[in-house]
């Protein structure tokens, strides 16, 4: 069966050699995974040693995943059958199947100024609970206030979320900052991240400059003469704007290795946060952002036009939150998040937005339309890609 692999690496085209074939089937029989070794004996502990050594470019995993979903098909379901633990989506969504299809077709549907009106009429007309209704604010049914209903474009109270259809969030959420000592992941990371340095030697001659000292050297006789040069810094300023919370909790791992990768690689790096769109103020602390907030307009006064701009975020949320005064979920913002997205592209004219929601995703999302429309088109995948575009981008 192995041979069989093998040659059907080779026919997906990865470079995979006899030296490195041989060096799986040595680590096979030492027991690393198979029967010998009971902690690591599933079809996932074979994929990680296979991918270990006979992948030598984190480039072709994708290509390697590929080919090895292709000839073990079926295998994982005859080894697992009778052990997996049924998915709580599935329990979720028979609950969700209380409502029917015409139920959630008749859904209130109200634009934006009239939400607002009517939650305010509600909140003054209602006296207890409610459930299973259309109308006023409660659970389980198609109004456009409370949770674990349906409605297109409502206003969540309370509850966990879980449709994103909501314009509007009614409670106070906890974040956590991203932790820039979580493993780097893809090295890949950096190399395309190094892109944007700019080196200058700056300081004082602390560095031992060997070609003027040999230079030196030589012309005094071949008596030792030293010289030195400054050290050489990074000079590129970067200032790192971070989508926090909410749909970006998918895609956690993969900020964090940008997140700790950018940490490394820049030295003048300011990092803020922000949740879904930028509006008037910021922060530096997600446990502390109701108690110190920075104001937008003091990132355009404090760093200058020489610094690059980088939003990261999945762009993902209501064309309200953009377009809209008072459109935030969290709070009743006084200009549309549009207004200072271009403010801010405007005093920074090296400027991307990275988007960790994947490629083929994004035509589906109206927000990511829009926002792509704000940045002039910087918008960029979070892949290696994508990032080697960004990068190129803001060098220029």
């Amino acid at each position: 069966m192995l041979i069989d692999f093998f040659y059907a690496l080779r026919a997906a085209k990865l470079p995979v050699s006899v030296r490195e074939y041989l060096t799986l089937l040595q680590a096979l029989q030492s027991g690393v995974v198979g029967p010998a070794n009971p902690e690591a004996g599933s079809l996932d502990d074979f994929y990680y040693l296979a991918r270990t050594t006979l992948v030598k470019d984190e480039t072709l995993f994708d290509p390697f995943d590929r080919a090895f979903a292709a000839h073990f098909k079926g295998v994982q379901a005859l080894t697992s059958e009778g052990t997996r633990d049924i998915p709580a989506d599935w329990l979720r969504q028979e609950l969700e199947r209380l409502l029917s299809d015409e139920q959630k077709a008749n859904a209130p549907r109200l634009d934006w100024d009239e939400l607002m009106q009517t939650l305010k009429k509600r909140l003054e007309e209602q006296q207890g609970r409610h459930a299973g209704g259309n109308k006023w604010i409660g659970t389980g049914g198609t109004s456009p206030f409370g949770h674990g209903g349906h409605n297109p474009q409502g206003v969540r109270i309370g509850g966990a979320g879980g449709q994103r259809s909501a314009v509007k969030v009614w409670e106070q959420r906890l974040w956590r900052d991203y932790d820039d000592s979580a493993p780097l992941g893809p090295r890949h990371l950096k190399l395309a991240l190094r892109r944007l340095r700019k080196f200058a030697r700056q300081g004082s001659a602390l560095e031992l400059d060997l070609p003027d000292t040999i230079r030196a050297t030589a012309a005094n006789a071949g008596w030792l003469e030293l010289r030195q040069v400054p050290e050489r810094h990074n000079l590129v300023k970067v200032l790192l704007l971070l989508d926090v919370g909410g749909s970006m909790d998918e895609h956690v791992q993969q900020v964090e290795a940008l997140f700790a990768a950018a940490k490394a690689e820049f030295k003048h790096l300011e990092i803020y946060y922000f949740h879904n769109c930028v509006y008037d103020f910021v922060w530096k602390h997600n446990q502390r952002r109701h108690r110190e907030r920075t104001a937008t307009l003091d990132l355009l006064h404090t760093y200058n036009r020489d610094y690059k701009l980088i939003f990261v975020g999945d762009a993902t949320m209501s064309p309200y939150e953009i377009l809209q005064p008072g459109g935030s979920v969290e709070y009743a913002n006084a200009e549309a998040g549009a207004e200072w997205l271009q403010r801010l592209t405007r005093h920074y004219p090296r400027h991307a937005w990275i988007n960790p929601q994947p490629l083929g995703l994004w035509p589906y999302q109206r927000s990511i339309e829009l926002i792509q429309q704000l940045m002039a088109q910087r918008m960029y995948p979070l892949t290696l890609r994508g990032l080697e575009e960004a990068m190129r981008v803001l060098s220029k």
